[in-house]
């Protein structure tokens, strides 16, 4: 177990009540730090794990300690369980339903015209490296063809904008559509850490949270990045030797929106008004 830093004498600690009748929804509940004076963002003590299934995390709001306590319910615990595993599916070509997704993203991507093949010379405009995207999935799996397929179904507008490079003064040497959003299906994942065994951040924290509310809660997420990491491009003026640059303040903003008090859905976060 963590021991949690101590803050004006006294520290955040839970204990997982393992009843049967909790709550289908994670709790928040706030922590004793009634003296605290300042309005700084910071923490009163580091995640805790007490038992199977618990992550407790504190940190000031608006010049009050909150907690954060996370007791997953069985249903909770099976959508965490079926992330993980959509996270851990290799990209495999021989796969007829992994052939279908890209299929479907092809259709979904450019609907009026027909692809060749599943190796075809066509995937370049994609934003792939090469005739055969299936060599590109090999850092985040087949998670990222579905996060690419759930964003162009489902904020098709946006979608199409990101591909086509139609937002703003675009740079001579652009980022690569589809690798990009390869690249930031696993900055999610590491972010996230959701394969750690015991929570190690706050974000992930208020990530299981929103995940207990909406199972599709890491692809709406994804979105968000996507149309996120577009913008901090334009503003900064970048070209494709600065992408891993971009990358970093893409991740930077988002862990910053996911920790704003008013943002207990991924549809709260202000970035999330980006989409179309």
């Amino acid at each position: 177990m963590m021991s949690p830093r101590r803050n004006q004498g006294s520290s955040c600690v839970a204990i997982r009540t393992l009843s049967p009748s909790s709550s289908s929804v994670a709790s928040v509940s706030r922590c004793p730090h009634a003296s605290a004076s300042s309005s700084d963002d910071v923490t009163c003590g580091t995640p805790t794990w007490i038992g199977r299934g618990l992550t407790c995390v504190c940190f000031k709001r608006k010049g009050t300690y909150e907690r954060i306590c996370i007791n997953l319910t069985p249903n909770q615990e099976e959508r965490l369980r079926r992330l993980r595993h959509r996270m851990k599916v290799y990209f495999d070509a021989s796969r007829p339903d992994h052939q279908e997704a890209l299929r479907a993203l092809w259709s979904a991507t450019y609907p009026d015209q027909e692809l060749h093949g599943l190796i075809s010379e066509q995937w370049k405009e994609m934003g792939w490296q090469g005739r055969d995207p299936s060599t590109d999935f090999r850092g985040a799996g087949f998670i990222s063809l579905e996060n690419l397929l759930f964003f162009a179904k489902t904020f098709s507008t946006s979608f199409q904008l990101l591909l086509k490079k139609q937002r703003g003064k675009r740079a001579a040497w652009e980022y690569p559509f589809a690798v990009a959003g390869v690249n930031i299906t696993f900055m999610i994942m590491q972010m996230l850490d959701l394969d750690a065994t015991k929570p190690r951040t706050f974000v992930r924290a208020v990530f299981l949270q929103m995940l207990s509310e909406n199972e599709w809660a890491f692809d709406l997420l994804y979105c968000v990045a996507f149309v996120v990491m577009d913008k901090q491009w334009l503003d900064r003026n970048a070209t494709y030797m600065e992408f891993n640059e971009v990358l970093k303040s893409t991740r930077a903003q988002l862990e910053k929106e996911l920790l704003m008090d008013d943002v207990l859905r991924i549809e709260d976060m202000p970035s999330y008004g980006l989409l179309c």
